[in-house]
Protein backbone atom coordinates (compact mmCIF):
# COMPACT_ATOMS: atom_id res chain seq x y z
CA UNK A 1 0.00 0.00 0.00
CA UNK A 2 1.33 3.69 -0.94
CA UNK A 3 2.50 6.14 1.71
CA UNK A 4 -0.77 8.61 -0.23
CA UNK A 5 -3.05 5.55 1.20
CA UNK A 6 -1.75 5.19 4.15
CA UNK A 7 -2.25 8.86 4.97
CA UNK A 8 -6.03 8.86 3.93
CA UNK A 9 -6.95 5.87 5.72
CA UNK A 10 -5.69 7.59 8.96
CA UNK A 11 -7.29 10.79 8.38
CA UNK A 12 -10.17 8.28 7.53
CA UNK A 13 -10.27 6.39 10.68
CA UNK A 14 -9.52 9.79 12.83
CA UNK A 15 -12.24 11.20 11.39
CA UNK A 16 -14.82 8.34 12.24
CA UNK A 17 -13.47 8.77 15.80
CA UNK A 18 -14.31 12.34 16.03
CA UNK A 19 -18.02 11.54 14.70
CA UNK A 20 -18.12 8.76 17.04
CA UNK A 21 -17.19 11.03 20.12
CA UNK A 22 -19.20 14.11 18.55
CA UNK A 23 -22.03 12.21 17.83
CA UNK A 24 -23.46 15.42 15.28
CA UNK A 25 -26.71 13.25 14.54
CA UNK A 26 -28.26 14.49 18.17
CA UNK A 27 -27.02 18.55 17.12
CA UNK A 28 -27.46 19.04 13.98
CA UNK A 29 -31.02 20.39 13.77
CA UNK A 30 -32.75 23.70 14.06
CA UNK A 31 -34.75 23.28 17.31
CA UNK A 32 -31.47 22.09 19.13
CA UNK A 33 -29.16 24.49 17.79
CA UNK A 34 -32.11 27.18 19.10
CA UNK A 35 -32.46 25.74 22.11
CA UNK A 36 -28.63 25.65 22.90
CA UNK A 37 -27.83 29.03 21.56
CA UNK A 38 -27.65 31.01 24.64
CA UNK A 39 -25.27 27.85 26.14
CA UNK A 40 -22.86 27.82 22.90
CA UNK A 41 -22.58 31.40 23.31
CA UNK A 42 -22.00 30.96 26.81
CA UNK A 43 -19.21 28.38 26.28
CA UNK A 44 -17.77 30.19 23.56
CA UNK A 45 -16.51 33.31 25.72
CA UNK A 46 -15.67 31.50 28.68
CA UNK A 47 -12.86 28.97 25.43
CA UNK A 48 -12.61 31.82 22.92
CA UNK A 49 -9.60 29.48 21.94
CA UNK A 50 -11.43 26.35 21.97
CA UNK A 51 -14.83 26.81 21.03
CA UNK A 52 -13.88 28.22 17.31
CA UNK A 53 -11.14 24.85 17.09
CA UNK A 54 -13.98 22.57 18.45
CA UNK A 55 -16.21 24.25 15.92
CA UNK A 56 -14.16 23.79 13.11
CA UNK A 57 -13.88 20.22 14.14
CA UNK A 58 -17.17 19.40 13.64
CA UNK A 59 -17.72 21.18 10.56
CA UNK A 60 -14.69 19.80 9.05
CA UNK A 61 -15.86 16.19 9.84
CA UNK A 62 -20.03 16.68 8.92
CA UNK A 63 -18.39 18.09 5.02
CA UNK A 64 -16.16 14.99 4.64
CA UNK A 65 -18.75 12.98 5.96
CA UNK A 66 -21.09 14.28 4.12
CA UNK A 67 -23.77 14.41 6.64
CA UNK A 68 -26.55 16.71 6.00
CA UNK A 69 -25.77 19.81 8.02
CA UNK A 70 -23.94 22.09 6.86
CA UNK A 71 -25.75 25.00 6.01
CA UNK A 72 -27.43 24.68 9.43
CA UNK A 73 -23.98 24.94 11.00
CA UNK A 74 -22.68 27.94 8.82
CA UNK A 75 -25.78 29.98 10.16
CA UNK A 76 -24.66 28.95 13.39
CA UNK A 77 -21.79 29.64 12.82
CA UNK A 78 -22.58 33.63 12.46
CA UNK A 79 -24.83 33.42 15.31
CA UNK A 80 -21.76 32.34 17.48
CA UNK A 81 -19.01 33.81 16.42
CA UNK A 82 -19.75 36.99 14.08
CA UNK A 83 -19.24 37.37 10.67
CA UNK A 84 -15.78 37.76 10.47
CA UNK A 85 -14.47 34.59 12.76
CA UNK A 86 -17.52 32.69 11.43
CA UNK A 87 -17.00 33.56 7.66
CA UNK A 88 -13.57 32.65 8.64
CA UNK A 89 -14.23 29.03 10.16
CA UNK A 90 -17.00 28.16 7.85
CA UNK A 91 -14.32 28.60 4.72
CA UNK A 92 -11.39 27.26 6.13
CA UNK A 93 -13.59 24.06 7.37
CA UNK A 94 -15.57 23.71 4.33
CA UNK A 95 -12.48 23.85 2.29
CA UNK A 96 -10.69 21.27 4.41
CA UNK A 97 -13.72 18.94 4.78
CA UNK A 98 -13.81 19.13 0.80
CA UNK A 99 -11.00 17.89 0.32
CA UNK A 100 -10.52 14.94 2.62
CA UNK A 101 -13.67 13.78 1.08
CA UNK A 102 -11.99 14.33 -2.35
CA UNK A 103 -8.68 12.58 -1.67
CA UNK A 104 -10.99 9.69 0.36
CA UNK A 105 -12.41 9.37 -3.42
CA UNK A 106 -9.11 9.17 -5.62
CA UNK A 107 -7.32 6.63 -3.17
CA UNK A 108 -10.30 4.87 -1.64
CA UNK A 109 -13.63 4.43 -3.74
CA UNK A 110 -12.92 5.22 -7.54
CA UNK A 111 -14.22 2.47 -8.41
CA UNK A 112 -17.76 2.63 -5.83
CA UNK A 113 -18.11 6.28 -7.27
CA UNK A 114 -17.44 5.71 -11.26
CA UNK A 115 -20.13 2.88 -10.85
CA UNK A 116 -22.38 5.18 -8.90
CA UNK A 117 -22.23 8.63 -10.78
CA UNK A 118 -21.25 7.56 -14.35
CA UNK A 119 -23.02 9.79 -16.03
CA UNK A 120 -22.53 12.84 -13.53
CA UNK A 121 -18.90 11.82 -13.59
CA UNK A 122 -18.40 11.93 -17.26
CA UNK A 123 -20.33 15.42 -17.50
CA UNK A 124 -17.93 16.78 -15.00
CA UNK A 125 -14.94 14.94 -16.61
CA UNK A 126 -15.65 16.44 -19.45
CA UNK A 127 -16.45 20.09 -18.57
CA UNK A 128 -13.23 20.28 -15.91
CA UNK A 129 -11.17 19.07 -19.52
CA UNK A 130 -12.56 22.31 -21.45
CA UNK A 131 -12.59 24.87 -18.45
CA UNK A 132 -10.12 23.42 -15.69
CA UNK A 133 -10.02 25.08 -12.42
CA UNK A 134 -12.33 27.84 -13.27
CA UNK A 135 -15.33 25.00 -13.79
CA UNK A 136 -15.01 23.58 -10.27
CA UNK A 137 -14.69 27.18 -9.15
CA UNK A 138 -18.13 28.10 -10.97
CA UNK A 139 -20.31 25.22 -9.23
CA UNK A 140 -18.25 26.08 -5.89
CA UNK A 141 -19.98 29.82 -6.51
CA UNK A 142 -23.33 28.66 -8.29
CA UNK A 143 -23.87 24.89 -6.98
CA UNK A 144 -24.75 22.82 -10.14
CA UNK A 145 -24.27 19.80 -7.81
CA UNK A 146 -25.23 18.55 -4.69
CA UNK A 147 -21.32 19.82 -2.60
CA UNK A 148 -20.87 15.66 -1.50
CA UNK A 149 -21.47 14.71 -5.41
CA UNK A 150 -18.26 17.53 -6.39
CA UNK A 151 -16.62 16.18 -3.80
CA UNK A 152 -16.73 12.73 -4.76
CA UNK A 153 -16.40 12.98 -8.20
CA UNK A 154 -13.77 15.65 -8.94
CA UNK A 155 -11.33 13.19 -7.19
CA UNK A 156 -11.54 10.69 -10.10
CA UNK A 157 -10.35 13.73 -12.27
CA UNK A 158 -6.82 15.19 -12.82
CA UNK A 159 -6.81 18.23 -10.95
CA UNK A 160 -4.23 18.85 -8.02
CA UNK A 161 -5.14 18.45 -4.58
CA UNK A 162 -4.04 21.96 -3.86
CA UNK A 163 -5.30 23.45 -7.32
CA UNK A 164 -8.80 21.90 -5.89
CA UNK A 165 -8.31 23.15 -2.24
CA UNK A 166 -7.79 27.01 -3.74
CA UNK A 167 -10.51 26.43 -6.35
CA UNK A 168 -12.72 25.26 -4.09
CA UNK A 169 -11.64 27.42 -1.29
CA UNK A 170 -12.31 30.79 -3.38
CA UNK A 171 -15.20 29.09 -4.88
CA UNK A 172 -17.30 28.91 -1.29
CA UNK A 173 -15.76 31.68 0.23
CA UNK A 174 -18.84 34.08 -1.05
CA UNK A 175 -21.22 32.20 -0.54
CA UNK A 176 -20.62 31.17 2.89
CA UNK A 177 -20.32 34.57 3.48
CA UNK A 178 -23.63 35.41 2.86
CA UNK A 179 -25.38 32.27 4.84
CA UNK A 180 -23.09 33.34 7.90
CA UNK A 181 -24.10 36.97 7.36
CA UNK A 182 -27.97 35.69 7.62
CA UNK A 183 -27.03 34.05 10.86
CA UNK A 184 -25.67 36.82 12.54
CA UNK A 185 -28.59 38.96 11.77
CA UNK A 186 -30.84 35.93 12.53
CA UNK A 187 -29.50 35.50 16.19
CA UNK A 188 -30.64 39.11 17.53
CA UNK A 189 -34.25 38.32 16.94
CA UNK A 190 -35.90 38.86 19.92
CA UNK A 191 -39.57 39.04 18.60
CA UNK A 192 -41.52 38.98 15.31
CA UNK A 193 -41.24 42.29 14.87
CA UNK A 194 -37.22 41.70 14.30
CA UNK A 195 -38.36 40.57 11.28
CA UNK A 196 -38.81 43.57 10.02
CA UNK A 197 -35.61 45.20 10.86
CA UNK A 198 -33.58 46.53 7.90
CA UNK A 199 -30.33 44.15 8.73
CA UNK A 200 -33.04 40.99 8.29
CA UNK A 201 -34.40 42.21 5.20
CA UNK A 202 -31.05 42.82 3.73
CA UNK A 203 -29.74 39.77 4.65
CA UNK A 204 -32.20 37.83 3.08
CA UNK A 205 -32.30 39.87 -0.19
CA UNK A 206 -28.69 39.12 -0.28
CA UNK A 207 -29.29 35.55 0.32
CA UNK A 208 -32.09 36.13 -2.82
CA UNK A 209 -29.88 38.20 -5.15
CA UNK A 210 -26.58 35.91 -4.68
CA UNK A 211 -27.55 33.49 -6.94
CA UNK A 212 -28.35 35.25 -9.93
CA UNK A 213 -25.09 38.17 -9.42
CA UNK A 214 -22.97 34.76 -9.02
CA UNK A 215 -24.62 33.24 -12.51
CA UNK A 216 -23.59 36.85 -14.36
CA UNK A 217 -20.29 37.12 -12.28
CA UNK A 218 -19.18 33.38 -13.95
CA UNK A 219 -20.49 34.25 -17.42
CA UNK A 220 -17.99 37.46 -17.52
CA UNK A 221 -15.16 35.24 -16.13
CA UNK A 222 -15.61 32.40 -19.04
CA UNK A 223 -16.22 35.10 -21.74
CA UNK A 224 -12.53 36.66 -20.81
Amino acid sequence: MSAKKIAVLAALAALAALLVYLGPERYLNLGYVQSQLARLAEYRARHPVAAPLLYAALYVAVTAASIPGALLLTLAAGALFGFLLGSLIVSVSATAGATIAFLISRYLFDDWVQKKMGARLAKIREKFREEGALYLFAIRLVPAFPFFAVNLVMGLTSIRTATYAAASFLGMLAPSMVFVNAGTQLAKLDSVKGLLSPPIIASFLLLAVFPYAAKVFVKWLRRR
